[in-house]
């Protein structure tokens, strides 16, 4: 049995967006719910995530944003003291609370610590649950219920605090990557493979040309055996070939037929799959290292199932 670590944090609680956000606490309540009732916690290596760095986060992010995300937490406090509102906008979609910027802290020290582990062979792979979600995040903004971009930061962390050379980002969320194709577009040592539903939001992704990005855009209602033979056919030859020493999962769970975030058509059937087919490419080439975090999913039904399905087959249960 492959030892598993899972991250998280209390923390990654207290960020909410709002009454009615479907990036909401719940979601992680959905994921542990799960994991208990079925026992796979029992065979997880549990751990708190720390608090990250400033000069971790700058490895993705560019230090002006760090600050204003900083900025605006400060100052969110002393509002409310003063009787102000109880969130700042930062996009249509996207607040931060009180608690975001310790949330995104733990988020970002989650993915750190657990490579850490795994590098260091205390693991063989982890996930992470925690919150806010990252692959929106671009080098220089916040967007898309994402402050920090999670797996990005990681990717940088393996290779520059760790000495790797190549590492791969695999992302299956429903939306299309943007922040993390900002941070990594064009970085050699990187390989990202997505797939995504296209058009919709954030409306970008479907003409990257950099040599770096296996980007596959599908349309609505596009099933799980469409999705697997696109894999087969365009991502692993690329993953093969890359050679990665470490891989990286953004795993947004709300391509499954039943979250209205999105209008594609997987089950969980499918996510445990494309684990499979990830973890074959760590086992050959990255003596099995991978550390996957928590992107999408909203359908709380769905996101238990489908992060229970993905950790099974990372724990080899």
């Amino acid at each position: 049995m492959n030892k598993t670590g899972y991250f998280t944090h209390t923390d990654c609680w207290k960020h909410e967006m709002g009454p009615g956000h479907p990036e909401c606490p719940e979601r992680l309540d959905a994921i542990e719910d799960r994991l208990l009732a079925s026992g796979v916690k029992d065979a997880l290596d549990l751990q708190e995530a720390p608090l990250a760095a400033i000069g971790d986060i700058e490895l993705a992010h560019d230090r002006m944003l760090v600050a204003a995300i900083r900025g605006l937490s400060d100052q969110l406090a002393d509002d409310i003291r003063a009787g102000g509102p109880a969130y700042v906008q930062i996009d249509p979609d996207t607040a931060l609370n009180v608690h975001t910027w310790n949330a995104a802290l733990r988020a970002a020290g989650a993915v750190i610590a657990a490579t850490d582990a795994v590098m260091a062979g205390e693991m063989d792979n982890a996930f992470c649950a925690v919150r806010p979600p990252g692959h929106h995040a671009e080098r220089n903004k916040a967007m898309g219920f994402c402050f920090f971009n999670n797996i990005a930061i990681a990717a940088k962390y393996a290779l520059e605090r760790h000495g790797l050379k190549r590492v791969a980002i695999v992302d299956f969320d429903v939306h299309h990557g943007n922040g993390t194709e900002d941070i990594v577009r064009g970085d050699d040592r990187i390989l990202m493979v997505s797939f995504f539903q296209h058009p919709m939001y954030p409306f970008s992704g479907a003409d990257t040309q950099a040599p770096n990005m296996v980007n596959l855009p599908v349309p609505a209602y596009t099933k799980g055996m469409e999705v697997r033979e696109l894999i087969d056919m365009l991502w692993m030859p690329r993953l093969e070939a890359f050679k990665p020493e470490m891989i990286f999962i953004s795993a947004g769970f709300d391509a499954h037929r039943d979250d209205d975030l999105g209008q594609m058509n997987l089950n969980e059937q499918d996510y445990a799959w494309i684990t499979e087919r990830i973890k074959s490419v760590a086992k050959r080439h990255a003596k099995g290292r991978i550390v996957s975090a928590l992107e999408g999913g909203y359908n709380l039904g769905a996101l238990g199932r489908s992060v229970e399905a993905h950790i099974r087959v990372l724990a080899d249960l």
